[in-house]
């Protein structure tokens, strides 16, 4: 029989979790709930969606941004709820998060508001999205679509079977590239209606957003996946992407030059959690990985 998930799974109290001795810093509330109720992707598409658009200095419309926030939130809630629901079914839970504790407690819920989000997704595909974006972005949204059933696939997809043992093809560079192109490519398609030189400017930082996305990634599954004391080398390599980003920033023009640096400010952010990780809960770290990501917030607010 698969072993139920603990009722009312509410994760440990931090006293039992954290002796006295290793007390750790928790996320705030607010942070903590942004975090567990899968907010935190749709805010990084939208601000990154609108950075884009401002370093291209291109206007879109608001059904873009809305778009792309109801999607990703219905995506990571599916795929939240199929980890948990994967795990009680084989009966391993130890690889189990709070967020998907947060999701399996809460699934009659997010479960019908994941469906409502991707059909209001849906609508905008078919009432406001164009036909000729429509069938570009299909592409987009197959892979991305193929991505998402090979991991949760009950045959058990591995990457290995597609990559074979290369540790630059991993699951964390795809998807920090589907990531980023979904987030660049409104902005780049209308760039381009100006020509191939109006588009190299954006070009440059979604290549660097790529890579920024993919560290986010390797950073969350080396955190969850090893001890607060083992050694790490995402602050060496979140340091390494920082420089560089600076380094090319300074051949760019204002605001795409603006938005890599932003983006190195978010590189040096990791590495100090990287560092900080031992001080931190496991969802405070969690959280604050994403967190570092809105520091494109500078000039969308301006």
């Amino acid at each position: 029989m698969p072993q139920t998930l603990p009722s009312p799974l509410a994760p440990a109290s931090r006293a039992t979790r954290f002796p006295a001795a290793e007390r750790r810093f928790d996320a705030p509330g607010l942070l903590r709930f942004w975090h567990l109720a899968s907010f935190d992707a749709p805010t990084v598409a939208v601000v990154w969606t609108l950075a884009f658009a401002w370093a291209g200095h291109v206007r879109l419309p608001v059904w873009i941004p809305v778009l792309l926030a109801l999607t990703a939130w219905a995506v990571y809630i599916a795929d939240r709820l199929l980890d948990a629901h994967a795990a009680q079914r084989i009966s391993n839970l130890q690889g189990l998060r709070e967020r998907h504790l947060f999701h399996h407690r809460h699934r009659r819920l997010l479960a019908p508001l994941a469906v409502a989000a991707a059909c209001g997704a849906a609508c905008i595909v078919f009432t406001l999205m164009p036909a000729p974006v429509r069938e570009r972005d299909s592409v987009l949204g197959a892979a991305a679509l193929a991505y998402f059933t090979g991991v949760h696939s009950s045959r058990g997809f591995s990457w290995q079977n597609l990559w074979g043992n290369s540790r630059v093809f991993r699951k964390e560079l795809l998807v920090g590239v589907l990531f980023t192109a979904a987030c660049a490519l409104p902005a780049l398609s209308r760039a381009a209606a100006q020509g191939w030189m109006a588009t190299w400017p954006l070009l440059v930082p979604a290549v660097f957003y790529a890579l920024l996305a993919w560290l986010n990634c390797h950073a969350i599954d080396r955190w969850e996946s090893e001890r607060p004391a083992s050694k790490s080398r995402i602050s060496t390599r979140a340091c390494i992407l920082a420089i560089a980003g600076l380094l090319v920033a300074c051949n760019l023009q204002p605001r795409p030059a603006a938005l890599i640096a932003a983006g190195a400010g978010s590189a040096l952010l990791l590495a100090l959690l990287d560092h900080l990780r031992g001080r931190l809960t496991p969802l405070a770290l969690r959280a604050g990985a994403d967190l570092v990501l809105l520091t494109p917030l500078a000039f969308l607010v301006q």
